[in-house]
């Protein structure tokens, strides 16, 4: 099924001259990695067509690529790929595109159909990961750029091959792109993980901040003021969400961010044991099964939210100690 698809989509990408790829708001690098990646390879492939990288940029992942600024409403006869996300209110950049037709590339569980080809594996690490089996199961090109936002995206949504969805074909893929391409990958773990002493010290506000219940769950609220008096920005939080995996007697752990600004509440979720996605989904978030998000403008919905996820550990809790 796999092999059918992606020459399906390969065929679909030669049809169109003008061709959209998007991700979700807030991205990571995954998203990021994935859609640069993807826009660079079809460039190289097919350098007449027209090709862009769209919605809003994050200045720390700058370091993956550029994306483009384009009016999407002047584009006429286009192809929308979509990339890492599960829901078409979450596409980011896209508002007012005329697209003719549309392709879905996500490792996310399905919720909602986009109206055109689908591509799900939610077995697979990122959406990178995805996007690397299409080119190298492909005659496309695998330019060393490429191969080098590809490894990254693997590496940050597997928590460096830590997570659960981290499979054999991950490490084959892996293998497969650093054999081709030639790329230095110990060097790129410095381009991934380097921080400015501004998001160590921030760490540690996370780490003081911590509160955790008799149940284990654990959250932390972060406030405007704070991501100002830290010099950080809003997205820095849940970058750092996976560095508190393996807290003794934690099952379930959230971050909350206070965008003042948009006065939007962003709620990254980890868990290692409850299934938070259906929990997400209550707040109209979602993501995976261990790994979840919310976003809400409604403070009351944060406060339900926390108890619940409490609620989840609690349940969680009581069936480990019965086993």
């Amino acid at each position: 099924m796999k092999s059918d698809i992606r020459k399906i989509i390969l065929r679909k990408i030669k049809q169109y001259e003008t061709i959209v790829i998007a991700r979700h708001v807030g991205p990571d690098p995954d998203a990021i990695c994935s859609q640069i990646a993807l826009r660079d390879t079809i460039l190289k492939q097919y350098p007449k067509k027209k090709v862009y990288a769209v919605g809003l940029g994050v200045s720390k992942f700058k370091k993956f690529g550029m994306l483009d600024r384009i009016d999407v409403t002047s584009l006429k006869k286009v192809l929308l790929i979509t990339l890492d996300v599960p829901n078409l209110y979450r596409v980011d950049g896209i508002e007012g595109l005329n697209y003719q037709s549309v392709i879905k590339i996500d490792h996310h569980p399905f919720e909602e159909d986009f109206g055109g080809l689908e591509w799900i594996d939610e077995g697979a690490s990122s959406t990178c990961q995805m996007i690397a089996s299409l080119i190298l199961k492909s005659n496309l090109p695998l330019l060393p750029s490429v191969a080098s936002n590809l490894f990254c995206g693997i590496v940050s949504d597997s928590d460096r091959f830590l997570l659960y969805y981290t499979s054999v074909e991950t490490f084959d893929i892996v293998s497969s792109l650093i054999k081709r391409s030639g790329i230095n990958f110990a060097k790129l773990y410095e381009k991934l993980y380097e921080r400015p002493l501004e998001e160590i010290r921030f760490h540690g506000y996370l780490s003081d901040n911590l509160e955790v219940t008799k149940n284990g769950f654990a959250y932390v609220r972060i406030s405007d003021d704070t991501i100002q008096e830290f010099g950080v920005d809003a997205s820095t939080a849940s970058n750092m969400i996976n560095d508190f995996n393996y807290i003794k007697d934690v099952y379930v752990w959230a971050f909350v961010t206070h965008d003042a600004k948009n006065d939007v509440y962003k709620v990254n979720i980890r868990s290692k044991g409850p299934i938070i996605n259906e929990i997400a989904s209550k707040y109209h978030g979602g993501g995976h099964k261990f790994a979840s998000g919310v976003r809400t403008n409604e403070e009351s919905a944060i406060e339900s939210l926390l108890l619940d996820l409490d609620e989840a550990s609690r349940i969680y809790k009581e069936s480990i100690i019965k086993e």
